[in-house]
């Protein structure tokens, strides 16, 4: 058996590694649904995320040019971030995730009884 590189085996692997990353999927959609925002508008939004976090992933999408970030020079410095058209281009796939959301319900079920069967495993 040959060994192959995960982007080999699923060609899909690195757009999940940028996409779905812990928290790249609330800010994009927040900024998608919401348009622009400045970083306190985003973490409220986002009530769980700490505001060290919200930076790493802010930065990380800009330089995946998945969202652009404005910076206003005024007393005090205003910085706005935004869904980029590349980020947006990813609208038709969450579209259809949320399409999907509905099977969440089995998900659950399907769970609740793979965990009551125990120790029988």
């Amino acid at each position: 058996m040959t060994e192959t590189t995960p982007e080999l085996a699923c060609p899909i692997a690195p757009i999940v590694d940028i996409v779905f990353s812990r928290w790249t999927t609330p800010i994009l959609w927040a900024l998608n649904e919401y348009g622009r925002q400045r970083f306190v508008e985003l973490e409220r939004r986002i009530a769980t995320i700490t505001p060290k976090v919200l930076t790493q992933r802010l930065r990380q999408l800009e330089r995946d040019g998945l969202v652009t970030r404005t910076y206003h020079a005024e007393v005090p410095p205003r910085v706005e971030y935004e869904i980029s058209d590349l980020g947006r281009s990813l609208g038709p796939m969450f579209a259809t995730l949320a399409e999907w959301s509905p099977n969440l319900d089995r998900v659950e079920a399907a769970r609740r009884a793979y965990d009551s069967r125990g120790s029988a495993r």
